[in-house]
């Protein structure tokens, strides 16, 4: 029976299992036998202190958003040219999110700039973050992004990657205590207001789900409206995703993460999914499902290899090094919210960090403009308990 049915079944479903479910143990301790693949990982990770999240740490990772949030050249506008008039340049079509080679990744290095001061209160570049800060989201900047959204021709302009890091972004000024943050909350919330509409506009309209590994997939656009929609208490916004992912997902089975990943992959689109409907299924529902969605996950002795980048000047290429912090903040929040069950997954997180930790200072901009937030957010979700 599918699992579209679960909710309404309740207990029942627990009979209705396929037997295949019944060979799968439950997680709890790791078994003397089963941590040779750990001890494995561990050999293969950067020293645990370069992992663990610190203030000298994020001193080196701040100067990544801080040093191309006004750089406006190299700049990929991907947007509809209806006119001359829309040929203008970065800064004048996007004053507040013109940096960082698109209008998605300067919205997530503003992003960073907040956590990472959000977290780190001391330091050494905090004045210089706060300039920078109110200069980009200042309120005229903002209205003017608004403008842009408001054409005709924009309403799918970052549809919906663009849209879910303005709604973390906002996020995360909402949960900054810091004087600075409830005028840039303030300035920034037209927007904010305007991608939650486009939110309830376009998920009804949605008739299937976009599973790549890159922008468009749907569970990631969900999963970071969702978390802003619970941090808000947008009731409206987080029933209306949480209806969706299960229109979309419950009924899945066996996601082939062998197939994993696409050569320009930067999302797992199994993990994902299994991201996204840890949020809207309660426990005991969410484990059911992923008994038959990824039941490797459960097993002590699941292991997965980090993507391989081949050449590091390749804008595409190197989505890969995403790709390892994007399955690993996956793994780090299972680890931290279910314990028992998950706890053998960080170790693979650990190892997905490392591989890619390593290369993040002074990449190419290909890939150092955007790769600093996704290391930062892994990372936050490691220390995230």
């Amino acid at each position: 029976m599918k699992k579209i049915l679960l909710l309404s079944l309740g207990i029942a479903l627990c009979a209705c299992k396929d037997k295949r479910d019944t060979n799968i143990e439950p997680a709890n301790e790791l078994k003397e036998e089963d941590t040779s693949i750990v001890e494995e990982i561990k050999e293969e990770l950067m020293p645990l202190e370069d992992l663990q999240f610190s203030l000298t740490q994020a001193n080196k990772l701040v100067k990544l958003p801080l040093e191309c949030i006004s750089t406006k050249y190299p700049y990929r506008p991907g947007f509809t040219l209806t006119s001359e008039k829309d040929l203008q340049t970065p800064d004048t079509l996007h004053p507040a999110f013109y940096g960082c080679f698109d209008w998605h990744s300067a919205v997530h290095a503003h992003w960073s700039l907040v956590s990472l001061l959000k977290q780190f209160p001391d330091l050494d570049k905090k004045e210089e973050i706060k300039e920078q800060l109110q200069q980009h989201l200042s309120k005229e900047n903002i209205q003017q992004e608004l403008k842009y959204f408001k054409k005709k021709h924009n309403k799918s302009f970052e549809r919906t990657y663009g849209w879910a890091w303005l709604l973390k972004l906002s996020e995360e000024l909402h949960t900054w205590n810091d004087s600075l943050a409830r005028p840039l909350e303030e300035n920034l919330q037209p927007l904010t207001n305007q991608i939650v509409e486009n939110y309830m506009e376009f998920l009804p309209k949605l008739n299937y789900p976009i599973r790549v590994g890159e922008h468009e997939n749907t569970a990631f656009g969900m999963t970071f409206a969702y978390d802003y929609a619970k941090t808000m208490n947008n009731e409206k916004l987080m029933n209306l995703i949480t209806t969706r992912a299960k229109d979309f997902y419950l009924s899945d089975d066996d996601c082939p993460l062998g197939w994993e990943p696409s050569g320009f992959d930067f999302l797992s689109p199994c993990l994902e999914e299994v991201d996204l409907m840890q949020r809207v299924l309660a426990e005991q529902t969410f484990k059911m499902w992923l008994k038959d969605f990824m039941p490797q996950l459960m097993s002590k002795d699941f292991e997965l290899t980090p993507g391989e980048v081949s050449d590091r000047t390749d804008g595409k290429l190197v989505h890969l090094d995403g790709l390892n912090y994007s399955r690993a903040w996956v793994f780090y929040h299972l680890a931290n919210k279910y314990k028992d069950d998950f706890k053998h997954l960080k170790p693979i997180g650990d190892q997905h960090v490392s591989h890619s930790l390593k290369d993040l200072f002074g990449d190419s901009y290909e890939g150092g403009h955007w790769l600093g937030t996704f290391s930062i957010y892994a990372l936050s979700q490691r220390e995230n308990n």
